[in-house]
Protein backbone atom coordinates (compact mmCIF):
# COMPACT_ATOMS: atom_id res chain seq x y z
CA UNK A 1 0.00 0.00 0.00
CA UNK A 2 2.81 2.38 0.84
CA UNK A 3 4.35 1.68 -2.55
CA UNK A 4 1.08 2.60 -4.26
CA UNK A 5 0.97 5.81 -2.24
CA UNK A 6 4.44 6.82 -3.34
CA UNK A 7 3.74 5.99 -6.97
CA UNK A 8 0.56 8.08 -6.91
CA UNK A 9 2.39 11.07 -5.44
CA UNK A 10 5.14 10.82 -8.04
CA UNK A 11 2.60 10.47 -10.85
CA UNK A 12 0.59 13.48 -9.57
CA UNK A 13 3.67 15.68 -9.42
CA UNK A 14 4.97 14.60 -12.81
CA UNK A 15 1.55 15.12 -14.40
CA UNK A 16 1.50 18.63 -12.96
CA UNK A 17 4.94 19.34 -14.39
CA UNK A 18 3.87 17.91 -17.74
CA UNK A 19 0.70 20.05 -17.85
CA UNK A 20 2.73 23.15 -17.06
CA UNK A 21 5.13 22.37 -19.91
CA UNK A 22 2.14 21.90 -22.23
CA UNK A 23 0.84 25.27 -21.09
CA UNK A 24 4.10 26.81 -22.28
CA UNK A 25 3.72 25.32 -25.73
CA UNK A 26 -0.04 25.65 -26.21
CA UNK A 27 -0.99 28.14 -28.93
CA UNK A 28 2.41 29.86 -28.98
CA UNK A 29 4.06 26.92 -30.73
CA UNK A 30 1.53 27.38 -33.54
CA UNK A 31 2.15 31.08 -33.94
CA UNK A 32 3.56 31.73 -37.41
CA UNK A 33 7.12 32.85 -37.70
CA UNK A 34 7.82 35.85 -39.89
CA UNK A 35 8.02 34.73 -43.48
CA UNK A 36 11.12 35.43 -45.51
CA UNK A 37 8.84 36.55 -48.32
CA UNK A 38 6.72 38.83 -46.16
CA UNK A 39 6.92 42.52 -46.87
CA UNK A 40 6.87 44.69 -43.77
CA UNK A 41 5.68 48.19 -44.63
CA UNK A 42 7.65 51.08 -43.22
CA UNK A 43 6.04 53.87 -41.31
CA UNK A 44 5.77 55.94 -44.47
CA UNK A 45 3.47 53.56 -46.33
CA UNK A 46 -0.02 52.21 -45.99
CA UNK A 47 -1.71 49.46 -47.95
CA UNK A 48 -4.53 50.99 -49.92
CA UNK A 49 -5.70 47.56 -51.08
CA UNK A 50 -6.92 46.82 -47.57
CA UNK A 51 -10.17 48.42 -48.72
CA UNK A 52 -12.99 46.19 -50.03
CA UNK A 53 -14.35 46.53 -53.54
CA UNK A 54 -17.76 45.69 -54.92
CA UNK A 55 -16.74 43.10 -57.48
CA UNK A 56 -15.81 39.52 -56.75
CA UNK A 57 -12.49 39.96 -58.56
CA UNK A 58 -10.34 42.22 -56.46
CA UNK A 59 -6.83 42.90 -55.27
CA UNK A 60 -8.29 43.76 -51.87
CA UNK A 61 -6.97 42.15 -48.69
CA UNK A 62 -10.44 41.97 -47.17
CA UNK A 63 -13.89 40.82 -48.35
CA UNK A 64 -15.83 42.50 -51.15
CA UNK A 65 -18.26 45.16 -50.05
CA UNK A 66 -21.30 42.97 -50.66
CA UNK A 67 -22.02 41.58 -47.19
CA UNK A 68 -23.31 38.34 -48.70
CA UNK A 69 -20.03 37.51 -50.43
CA UNK A 70 -17.02 36.74 -48.26
CA UNK A 71 -14.38 34.74 -50.12
CA UNK A 72 -12.11 32.59 -48.05
CA UNK A 73 -8.85 33.03 -49.96
CA UNK A 74 -6.45 35.96 -50.09
CA UNK A 75 -6.29 38.11 -53.19
CA UNK A 76 -3.18 39.08 -55.12
CA UNK A 77 -1.97 42.08 -57.05
CA UNK A 78 -1.88 44.47 -54.14
CA UNK A 79 -1.06 48.13 -54.61
CA UNK A 80 0.49 50.57 -52.20
CA UNK A 81 -0.18 54.23 -51.62
CA UNK A 82 2.12 56.66 -49.85
CA UNK A 83 0.69 57.71 -46.49
CA UNK A 84 0.22 61.31 -45.59
CA UNK A 85 3.30 62.97 -44.17
CA UNK A 86 1.30 64.53 -41.34
CA UNK A 87 -0.19 62.31 -38.66
CA UNK A 88 -2.71 63.57 -36.11
CA UNK A 89 -1.35 63.24 -32.57
CA UNK A 90 -3.81 62.63 -29.75
CA UNK A 91 -2.92 62.48 -26.05
CA UNK A 92 -5.37 61.40 -23.35
CA UNK A 93 -4.98 60.12 -19.81
CA UNK A 94 -4.83 56.57 -21.22
CA UNK A 95 -3.35 56.92 -24.70
CA UNK A 96 -0.80 58.43 -26.98
CA UNK A 97 -2.42 57.93 -30.40
CA UNK A 98 -1.57 58.75 -33.99
CA UNK A 99 -4.25 58.89 -36.71
CA UNK A 100 -3.41 58.86 -40.40
CA UNK A 101 -5.69 61.28 -42.34
CA UNK A 102 -5.17 59.05 -45.39
CA UNK A 103 -7.98 56.61 -44.58
CA UNK A 104 -8.53 57.98 -41.09
CA UNK A 105 -6.93 54.90 -39.53
CA UNK A 106 -5.41 54.51 -36.09
CA UNK A 107 -1.79 53.63 -36.86
CA UNK A 108 -0.20 54.06 -33.42
CA UNK A 109 -1.45 53.53 -29.87
CA UNK A 110 0.79 53.64 -26.80
CA UNK A 111 -0.68 52.83 -23.38
CA UNK A 112 0.48 55.46 -20.90
CA UNK A 113 -0.26 53.38 -17.79
CA UNK A 114 2.03 50.53 -18.89
CA UNK A 115 5.78 50.64 -19.45
CA UNK A 116 7.27 48.90 -22.46
CA UNK A 117 9.59 46.83 -20.28
CA UNK A 118 10.34 46.67 -16.57
CA UNK A 119 13.21 49.17 -16.67
CA UNK A 120 11.83 51.39 -19.42
CA UNK A 121 10.15 54.77 -19.00
CA UNK A 122 8.58 54.51 -22.46
CA UNK A 123 4.92 53.49 -22.69
CA UNK A 124 3.96 50.10 -24.06
CA UNK A 125 3.12 50.36 -27.77
CA UNK A 126 0.16 48.17 -28.71
CA UNK A 127 -0.58 49.44 -32.23
CA UNK A 128 2.01 50.70 -34.68
CA UNK A 129 2.90 50.88 -38.37
CA UNK A 130 6.68 50.64 -38.52
CA UNK A 131 9.48 48.70 -40.14
CA UNK A 132 9.49 46.38 -37.14
CA UNK A 133 5.77 45.68 -36.87
CA UNK A 134 2.44 46.36 -38.55
CA UNK A 135 -0.57 46.27 -36.25
CA UNK A 136 -3.22 48.90 -37.00
CA UNK A 137 -6.95 49.53 -36.59
CA UNK A 138 -8.74 50.42 -39.82
CA UNK A 139 -12.28 51.52 -40.60
CA UNK A 140 -14.00 53.17 -43.50
CA UNK A 141 -16.94 53.49 -45.86
CA UNK A 142 -17.28 52.07 -49.37
CA UNK A 143 -20.14 52.04 -51.85
CA UNK A 144 -21.48 48.95 -53.57
CA UNK A 145 -20.84 50.10 -57.13
CA UNK A 146 -17.49 51.86 -56.76
CA UNK A 147 -18.77 54.29 -59.35
CA UNK A 148 -16.85 57.32 -58.19
CA UNK A 149 -19.02 58.12 -55.20
CA UNK A 150 -17.15 55.77 -52.91
CA UNK A 151 -15.47 57.09 -49.81
CA UNK A 152 -12.63 54.55 -49.73
CA UNK A 153 -11.48 52.83 -52.92
CA UNK A 154 -8.91 50.07 -53.53
CA UNK A 155 -5.53 51.74 -53.81
CA UNK A 156 -7.01 55.08 -52.84
CA UNK A 157 -8.31 55.43 -49.27
CA UNK A 158 -10.20 58.60 -48.48
CA UNK A 159 -8.14 61.68 -47.72
CA UNK A 160 -9.68 63.40 -44.71
CA UNK A 161 -9.22 67.02 -43.74
CA UNK A 162 -8.78 67.93 -40.08
CA UNK A 163 -8.89 70.94 -37.83
CA UNK A 164 -5.68 70.35 -35.91
CA UNK A 165 -2.71 68.00 -36.02
CA UNK A 166 -2.54 67.79 -32.22
CA UNK A 167 -5.18 67.12 -29.58
CA UNK A 168 -4.65 66.94 -25.80
CA UNK A 169 -7.19 65.96 -23.19
CA UNK A 170 -7.11 68.82 -20.67
CA UNK A 171 -7.46 68.46 -16.88
CA UNK A 172 -11.14 68.18 -16.04
CA UNK A 173 -12.04 67.29 -19.62
CA UNK A 174 -13.96 63.99 -19.74
CA UNK A 175 -14.55 63.70 -23.51
CA UNK A 176 -12.12 64.46 -26.32
CA UNK A 177 -13.41 64.43 -29.90
CA UNK A 178 -11.19 64.30 -32.97
CA UNK A 179 -13.25 65.06 -36.12
CA UNK A 180 -12.11 64.26 -39.67
CA UNK A 181 -14.05 65.42 -42.73
CA UNK A 182 -14.28 64.05 -46.25
CA UNK A 183 -16.19 65.92 -48.98
CA UNK A 184 -16.83 65.01 -52.61
CA UNK A 185 -19.50 66.34 -54.97
CA UNK A 186 -22.10 66.96 -52.29
CA UNK A 187 -21.30 63.91 -50.17
CA UNK A 188 -19.95 64.90 -46.76
CA UNK A 189 -18.65 62.34 -44.29
CA UNK A 190 -17.56 63.32 -40.78
CA UNK A 191 -15.56 60.64 -39.02
CA UNK A 192 -15.13 61.41 -35.33
CA UNK A 193 -12.91 59.59 -32.82
CA UNK A 194 -14.32 59.97 -29.31
CA UNK A 195 -11.99 59.36 -26.35
CA UNK A 196 -13.35 59.13 -22.79
CA UNK A 197 -11.31 59.87 -19.66
CA UNK A 198 -10.44 56.77 -17.65
CA UNK A 199 -11.61 54.37 -20.36
CA UNK A 200 -9.99 52.46 -23.19
CA UNK A 201 -12.90 52.01 -25.64
CA UNK A 202 -12.70 54.52 -28.49
CA UNK A 203 -15.95 55.35 -30.30
CA UNK A 204 -15.63 55.90 -34.05
CA UNK A 205 -18.70 57.71 -35.36
CA UNK A 206 -19.58 58.33 -39.02
CA UNK A 207 -22.07 60.99 -40.09
CA UNK A 208 -22.94 60.53 -43.77
CA UNK A 209 -24.69 63.58 -45.24
CA UNK A 210 -25.89 63.10 -48.83
CA UNK A 211 -26.65 66.33 -50.71
CA UNK A 212 -25.97 64.81 -54.14
CA UNK A 213 -28.66 64.14 -56.75
CA UNK A 214 -28.76 60.36 -56.15
CA UNK A 215 -28.99 57.95 -53.30
CA UNK A 216 -25.81 56.64 -51.71
CA UNK A 217 -25.59 52.95 -50.85
CA UNK A 218 -22.64 51.37 -49.16
CA UNK A 219 -21.28 49.66 -46.11
CA UNK A 220 -18.95 50.28 -43.19
CA UNK A 221 -15.93 48.10 -42.48
CA UNK A 222 -13.95 47.94 -39.23
CA UNK A 223 -10.93 45.68 -38.99
CA UNK A 224 -7.55 44.98 -37.43
CA UNK A 225 -4.49 44.27 -39.52
CA UNK A 226 -1.40 42.59 -38.11
CA UNK A 227 1.73 41.02 -39.49
CA UNK A 228 3.42 37.85 -38.20
CA UNK A 229 5.85 39.59 -35.84
CA UNK A 230 6.33 38.23 -32.33
CA UNK A 231 4.28 39.29 -29.34
CA UNK A 232 5.87 42.45 -27.84
CA UNK A 233 4.14 41.61 -24.57
CA UNK A 234 6.75 38.87 -24.15
CA UNK A 235 9.71 41.27 -24.38
CA UNK A 236 12.02 41.04 -21.41
CA UNK A 237 10.63 37.69 -20.34
CA UNK A 238 13.61 35.61 -21.44
CA UNK A 239 13.99 32.86 -24.02
CA UNK A 240 12.30 30.25 -21.82
CA UNK A 241 9.43 32.40 -20.59
CA UNK A 242 5.84 31.19 -20.52
CA UNK A 243 4.22 31.54 -23.92
CA UNK A 244 0.63 32.68 -24.23
CA UNK A 245 -1.90 32.84 -27.04
CA UNK A 246 -1.30 35.20 -29.95
CA UNK A 247 -4.00 35.20 -32.61
CA UNK A 248 -7.54 36.14 -33.55
CA UNK A 249 -10.60 35.84 -31.37
CA UNK A 250 -14.29 36.64 -31.60
CA UNK A 251 -17.53 36.34 -29.68
CA UNK A 252 -21.28 36.72 -30.02
CA UNK A 253 -23.90 36.68 -27.23
CA UNK A 254 -24.64 32.95 -27.56
CA UNK A 255 -21.00 31.94 -28.19
CA UNK A 256 -18.98 34.41 -26.19
CA UNK A 257 -15.34 33.44 -26.71
CA UNK A 258 -13.68 31.68 -29.62
CA UNK A 259 -10.07 31.57 -30.72
CA UNK A 260 -9.04 31.69 -34.36
CA UNK A 261 -5.35 31.04 -34.92
CA UNK A 262 -3.58 33.04 -37.59
CA UNK A 263 -2.94 29.90 -39.63
CA UNK A 264 -6.72 29.38 -39.88
CA UNK A 265 -7.64 32.89 -41.07
CA UNK A 266 -8.31 31.61 -44.59
CA UNK A 267 -10.34 28.56 -43.55
CA UNK A 268 -13.68 30.35 -43.74
CA UNK A 269 -14.48 29.55 -40.10
CA UNK A 270 -15.47 33.08 -39.18
CA UNK A 271 -18.93 33.73 -40.63
CA UNK A 272 -20.85 35.00 -37.60
CA UNK A 273 -23.33 37.86 -37.70
CA UNK A 274 -24.08 39.96 -34.64
CA UNK A 275 -25.15 43.40 -33.50
CA UNK A 276 -23.52 42.93 -30.07
CA UNK A 277 -20.51 40.70 -30.74
CA UNK A 278 -16.84 41.50 -31.02
CA UNK A 279 -13.89 40.49 -33.16
CA UNK A 280 -10.24 41.10 -32.36
CA UNK A 281 -6.64 40.04 -31.86
CA UNK A 282 -5.38 38.72 -28.52
CA UNK A 283 -1.82 38.75 -27.22
CA UNK A 284 -0.06 38.51 -23.87
CA UNK A 285 -1.75 40.90 -21.42
CA UNK A 286 -3.31 43.08 -24.15
CA UNK A 287 -6.14 42.89 -26.68
CA UNK A 288 -7.64 44.96 -29.47
CA UNK A 289 -11.14 44.46 -30.83
CA UNK A 290 -14.04 46.04 -32.70
CA UNK A 291 -17.68 45.83 -31.70
CA UNK A 292 -20.66 47.16 -33.71
CA UNK A 293 -22.32 50.30 -32.49
CA UNK A 294 -25.70 50.60 -34.21
CA UNK A 295 -25.42 47.99 -36.94
CA UNK A 296 -25.28 44.25 -37.45
CA UNK A 297 -21.76 43.14 -38.29
CA UNK A 298 -20.76 40.25 -40.52
CA UNK A 299 -17.44 38.95 -39.23
CA UNK A 300 -14.59 37.86 -41.49
CA UNK A 301 -10.92 36.95 -41.42
CA UNK A 302 -8.23 36.33 -44.01
CA UNK A 303 -4.52 36.23 -44.61
CA UNK A 304 -3.24 38.58 -47.28
CA UNK A 305 -0.88 37.70 -50.10
CA UNK A 306 2.04 39.36 -48.33
CA UNK A 307 1.50 37.48 -45.06
CA UNK A 308 -0.51 39.98 -43.03
CA UNK A 309 -3.60 38.93 -41.08
CA UNK A 310 -6.89 40.82 -41.18
CA UNK A 311 -9.92 40.23 -38.98
CA UNK A 312 -12.96 42.47 -38.79
CA UNK A 313 -16.57 43.09 -39.65
CA UNK A 314 -18.78 44.59 -42.36
CA UNK A 315 -22.04 46.38 -41.58
CA UNK A 316 -25.33 45.56 -43.24
CA UNK A 317 -26.02 47.67 -46.37
CA UNK A 318 -26.37 51.36 -45.60
CA UNK A 319 -28.70 53.60 -47.60
CA UNK A 320 -28.62 57.41 -47.54
CA UNK A 321 -31.35 58.99 -49.69
CA UNK A 322 -30.87 62.35 -51.39
CA UNK A 323 -30.80 65.25 -48.92
CA UNK A 324 -30.72 62.87 -45.94
CA UNK A 325 -28.06 61.88 -43.43
CA UNK A 326 -27.42 58.89 -41.19
CA UNK A 327 -25.08 58.07 -38.32
CA UNK A 328 -23.29 54.76 -38.01
CA UNK A 329 -20.63 53.89 -35.47
CA UNK A 330 -18.34 51.18 -34.12
CA UNK A 331 -16.23 50.97 -30.97
CA UNK A 332 -12.57 50.01 -30.76
CA UNK A 333 -10.90 48.60 -27.66
CA UNK A 334 -7.11 48.70 -27.62
CA UNK A 335 -5.72 48.15 -24.18
CA UNK A 336 -4.88 45.84 -21.28
CA UNK A 337 -6.83 42.74 -20.34
CA UNK A 338 -8.06 44.20 -17.05
CA UNK A 339 -11.30 42.40 -16.32
CA UNK A 340 -13.07 45.47 -14.93
CA UNK A 341 -12.15 47.41 -18.08
CA UNK A 342 -13.30 44.61 -20.39
CA UNK A 343 -16.74 44.19 -18.85
CA UNK A 344 -19.45 46.02 -20.72
CA UNK A 345 -17.53 46.33 -23.98
CA UNK A 346 -19.23 43.30 -25.53
CA UNK A 347 -20.66 39.97 -24.27
CA UNK A 348 -17.85 37.61 -23.27
CA UNK A 349 -15.07 40.07 -23.99
CA UNK A 350 -13.72 39.63 -20.45
CA UNK A 351 -12.97 36.01 -21.37
CA UNK A 352 -9.98 37.22 -23.36
CA UNK A 353 -8.33 36.97 -19.93
CA UNK A 354 -7.90 33.34 -20.87
CA UNK A 355 -7.41 31.08 -17.86
CA UNK A 356 -7.84 27.95 -19.99
CA UNK A 357 -9.56 24.88 -18.56
CA UNK A 358 -8.74 26.01 -15.01
CA UNK A 359 -10.76 29.24 -15.35
CA UNK A 360 -13.19 28.59 -12.43
CA UNK A 361 -10.26 28.01 -10.07
CA UNK A 362 -8.20 30.86 -11.53
CA UNK A 363 -11.04 33.40 -11.32
CA UNK A 364 -11.79 32.42 -7.73
CA UNK A 365 -8.12 32.65 -6.78
CA UNK A 366 -7.82 36.05 -8.47
CA UNK A 367 -10.85 37.29 -6.54
CA UNK A 368 -9.18 36.29 -3.26
CA UNK A 369 -5.81 37.64 -4.40
CA UNK A 370 -7.19 41.02 -5.47
CA UNK A 371 -9.16 41.31 -2.21
CA UNK A 372 -6.01 40.71 -0.15
CA UNK A 373 -4.08 43.13 -2.39
CA UNK A 374 -6.63 45.86 -1.70
CA UNK A 375 -5.65 45.55 1.96
CA UNK A 376 -1.87 44.97 1.86
CA UNK A 377 -1.11 46.97 -1.31
CA UNK A 378 1.58 44.57 -2.61
CA UNK A 379 0.99 41.63 -4.92
CA UNK A 380 3.84 39.58 -3.41
CA UNK A 381 2.41 39.80 0.11
CA UNK A 382 -1.01 39.17 -1.41
CA UNK A 383 0.29 35.89 -2.89
CA UNK A 384 1.61 34.92 0.54
CA UNK A 385 -1.78 35.79 2.02
CA UNK A 386 -3.48 33.71 -0.68
CA UNK A 387 -1.20 30.77 0.11
CA UNK A 388 -2.05 30.91 3.80
CA UNK A 389 -5.75 31.28 2.98
CA UNK A 390 -5.67 28.15 0.83
CA UNK A 391 -3.77 26.24 3.51
CA UNK A 392 -6.23 27.29 6.20
CA UNK A 393 -9.18 26.33 3.98
CA UNK A 394 -7.70 22.85 3.50
CA UNK A 395 -6.51 22.53 7.08
CA UNK A 396 -9.16 20.03 8.17
CA UNK A 397 -8.29 17.68 5.28
CA UNK A 398 -4.55 18.14 5.40
CA UNK A 399 -4.43 17.59 9.17
CA UNK A 400 -5.89 14.11 8.79
CA UNK A 401 -3.53 13.43 5.92
CA UNK A 402 -0.45 14.62 7.78
CA UNK A 403 -1.55 12.64 10.80
CA UNK A 404 -1.65 9.47 8.70
CA UNK A 405 1.76 10.31 7.22
CA UNK A 406 3.18 10.87 10.71
CA UNK A 407 1.79 7.52 11.83
CA UNK A 408 3.36 5.93 8.74
CA UNK A 409 6.66 7.57 9.65
CA UNK A 410 6.42 6.20 13.19
CA UNK A 411 5.62 2.74 11.82
CA UNK A 412 8.58 2.76 9.43
CA UNK A 413 10.82 0.62 11.70
CA UNK A 414 8.09 -2.02 12.08
CA UNK A 415 7.48 -2.08 8.32
CA UNK A 416 11.21 -2.41 7.66
CA UNK A 417 11.32 -5.33 10.09
CA UNK A 418 8.46 -6.99 8.22
CA UNK A 419 10.40 -6.75 5.00
CA UNK A 420 13.41 -8.41 6.63
CA UNK A 421 11.22 -11.10 8.17
CA UNK A 422 9.20 -12.09 5.12
CA UNK A 423 11.74 -11.34 2.38
CA UNK A 424 10.24 -12.01 -1.04
CA UNK A 425 6.92 -13.30 0.24
CA UNK A 426 4.95 -10.29 -0.90
CA UNK A 427 1.55 -11.73 -0.07
CA UNK A 428 2.47 -12.48 3.52
CA UNK A 429 4.14 -9.11 3.90
CA UNK A 430 1.06 -7.33 2.54
CA UNK A 431 -1.18 -9.19 4.96
CA UNK A 432 1.00 -8.24 7.91
CA UNK A 433 1.17 -4.62 6.77
CA UNK A 434 -2.61 -4.43 6.48
CA UNK A 435 -2.92 -5.86 9.97
CA UNK A 436 -0.62 -3.14 11.32
CA UNK A 437 -2.53 -0.42 9.46
CA UNK A 438 -5.78 -1.72 10.90
CA UNK A 439 -4.36 -1.91 14.38
CA UNK A 440 -2.95 1.61 14.24
CA UNK A 441 -5.97 2.99 12.33
CA UNK A 442 -3.77 4.30 9.53
CA UNK A 443 -4.87 4.96 5.96
CA UNK A 444 -1.78 5.08 3.70
CA UNK A 445 -3.80 6.62 0.87
CA UNK A 446 -4.65 9.66 3.00
CA UNK A 447 -1.18 11.06 2.35
CA UNK A 448 -2.14 11.67 -1.28
CA UNK A 449 -4.85 14.19 -0.42
CA UNK A 450 -2.69 17.29 0.15
CA UNK A 451 -0.78 16.70 -3.08
CA UNK A 452 -3.89 15.92 -5.13
CA UNK A 453 -5.76 18.93 -3.75
CA UNK A 454 -2.81 21.22 -4.42
CA UNK A 455 -2.44 20.22 -8.08
CA UNK A 456 -5.55 21.99 -9.50
CA UNK A 457 -4.87 24.99 -7.26
CA UNK A 458 -1.28 25.13 -8.46
CA UNK A 459 -2.35 24.93 -12.12
CA UNK A 460 -5.09 27.52 -11.57
CA UNK A 461 -2.56 29.86 -9.99
CA UNK A 462 -0.19 29.30 -12.91
CA UNK A 463 -2.78 30.40 -15.47
CA UNK A 464 -3.79 33.33 -13.27
CA UNK A 465 -0.23 34.63 -12.91
CA UNK A 466 0.50 34.23 -16.62
CA UNK A 467 -2.69 35.95 -17.78
CA UNK A 468 -3.37 38.67 -15.19
CA UNK A 469 -1.98 41.97 -16.44
CA UNK A 470 -2.38 43.35 -12.91
CA UNK A 471 0.73 41.36 -11.93
CA UNK A 472 2.76 42.56 -14.93
CA UNK A 473 5.87 44.33 -13.57
CA UNK A 474 4.45 43.99 -10.05
CA UNK A 475 7.29 44.11 -7.47
CA UNK A 476 7.53 42.23 -4.20
CA UNK A 477 10.74 42.95 -2.25
CA UNK A 478 14.44 43.39 -2.95
CA UNK A 479 15.43 41.56 -6.14
CA UNK A 480 11.89 40.48 -7.11
CA UNK A 481 10.64 43.41 -9.19
CA UNK A 482 8.33 41.48 -11.52
CA UNK A 483 6.23 38.66 -10.07
CA UNK A 484 5.05 37.66 -13.55
CA UNK A 485 8.60 36.88 -14.72
CA UNK A 486 11.18 34.39 -13.54
CA UNK A 487 13.41 35.16 -10.59
CA UNK A 488 16.47 36.86 -12.19
CA UNK A 489 18.79 35.46 -9.52
CA UNK A 490 17.07 32.03 -9.18
CA UNK A 491 16.98 32.50 -5.42
CA UNK A 492 13.30 31.62 -4.96
CA UNK A 493 13.51 28.38 -7.01
CA UNK A 494 16.53 27.26 -5.00
CA UNK A 495 14.71 28.06 -1.75
CA UNK A 496 11.70 26.16 -3.06
CA UNK A 497 13.87 23.12 -3.86
CA UNK A 498 15.54 23.29 -0.44
CA UNK A 499 12.17 23.52 1.31
CA UNK A 500 10.87 20.59 -0.72
CA UNK A 501 13.95 18.55 0.20
CA UNK A 502 13.59 19.47 3.88
CA UNK A 503 9.90 18.63 3.78
CA UNK A 504 10.77 15.06 2.82
CA UNK A 505 12.50 14.57 6.18
CA UNK A 506 9.12 15.00 7.89
CA UNK A 507 7.46 12.37 5.69
CA UNK A 508 7.68 8.58 5.87
CA UNK A 509 10.51 7.25 3.74
CA UNK A 510 9.86 4.54 1.13
CA UNK A 511 11.02 1.06 2.02
CA UNK A 512 11.78 0.42 -1.65
CA UNK A 513 15.31 1.71 -2.50
CA UNK A 514 14.35 2.73 -6.04
CA UNK A 515 11.38 4.76 -4.83
CA UNK A 516 13.58 6.38 -2.21
CA UNK A 517 16.04 7.50 -4.91
CA UNK A 518 13.24 8.89 -7.07
CA UNK A 519 11.85 10.86 -4.13
CA UNK A 520 15.29 12.31 -3.46
CA UNK A 521 15.54 13.52 -7.06
CA UNK A 522 12.08 15.15 -7.13
CA UNK A 523 13.23 18.40 -5.42
CA UNK A 524 16.01 18.72 -8.01
CA UNK A 525 13.60 18.09 -10.90
CA UNK A 526 11.09 20.61 -9.62
CA UNK A 527 13.79 23.18 -8.93
CA UNK A 528 14.88 22.95 -12.57
CA UNK A 529 11.28 23.40 -13.69
CA UNK A 530 10.75 26.36 -11.40
CA UNK A 531 13.85 28.23 -12.58
CA UNK A 532 11.89 29.70 -15.50
CA UNK A 533 8.43 29.96 -13.92
CA UNK A 534 6.93 33.27 -12.72
CA UNK A 535 8.41 34.36 -9.42
CA UNK A 536 4.89 34.69 -8.03
CA UNK A 537 4.20 31.02 -8.70
CA UNK A 538 7.49 29.95 -7.09
CA UNK A 539 6.72 32.20 -4.12
CA UNK A 540 3.38 30.45 -3.66
CA UNK A 541 4.95 26.99 -3.77
CA UNK A 542 7.79 27.95 -1.42
CA UNK A 543 5.48 29.44 1.20
CA UNK A 544 3.20 26.43 0.81
CA UNK A 545 6.17 24.11 1.50
CA UNK A 546 7.26 26.08 4.56
CA UNK A 547 3.75 26.14 5.99
CA UNK A 548 3.39 22.41 5.30
CA UNK A 549 6.69 21.72 7.06
CA UNK A 550 5.54 23.58 10.14
CA UNK A 551 2.21 21.80 10.17
CA UNK A 552 3.82 18.41 9.59
CA UNK A 553 6.39 19.06 12.33
CA UNK A 554 3.69 19.74 14.91
CA UNK A 555 1.70 16.68 13.84
CA UNK A 556 4.84 14.50 13.96
CA UNK A 557 5.56 15.67 17.52
CA UNK A 558 1.99 14.85 18.53
CA UNK A 559 2.19 11.35 17.02
CA UNK A 560 5.59 10.70 18.61
CA UNK A 561 4.14 11.65 21.98
CA UNK A 562 1.20 9.31 21.43
CA UNK A 563 3.55 6.50 20.45
CA UNK A 564 5.67 7.03 23.57
CA UNK A 565 2.60 7.01 25.79
CA UNK A 566 1.33 3.88 24.05
CA UNK A 567 4.67 2.15 24.51
CA UNK A 568 4.77 3.18 28.18
CA UNK A 569 1.25 1.85 28.75
CA UNK A 570 2.13 -1.40 27.02
CA UNK A 571 5.26 -1.79 29.16
CA UNK A 572 3.34 -1.20 32.37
Amino acid sequence: MQKILRVLIIIAMLITAYLLVLAWQKDYANAPAPSADAVTPSVSTTTGSDIPTSSGVSDSDIPVSSVTDIPGTPQVGETTEVASDQLINVTTDRYQVKIDPQGGNLVYAALRDYNATLDSENPFVLLENSAQRVYIAQSGLIDFNNNGDGIDKPGNPAKYSYQSSSYDMQPGQDILEVPLVYEQDGLRVTKTFVFTRGKYPINVNYNINNTTDKDWNGTLFAQLKRDSSKDPGMDGKGALSMATYLGGAWGVPNDEYNKLKFKNFNDGELTANSSKGWVGIVQHYFVSAWTPGNFTGKFFSRETANGDYIIGMLSQPLAVPVNKQINVNATLYAGPKVQEQLKGFAPGFEKTVDYGWAWPISKFLFLILSTIHSVVGNWGWAIIGLTLSVKLALMWISHKSYYSMAKMRALAPRLAALKEEHGDDRMKMSQEMMAIYKEEKVNPMAGCLPILLQMPIFLGLYYMLVESVELRHAPWILWIQDLSSMDPWFILPILMGASMFAQQSFSPQPTDPMQAKVMKFLPIIFTLFMLFFPAGLVLYWTVNNLFTMGQQYLVNKKVEKEQREKAANAAS
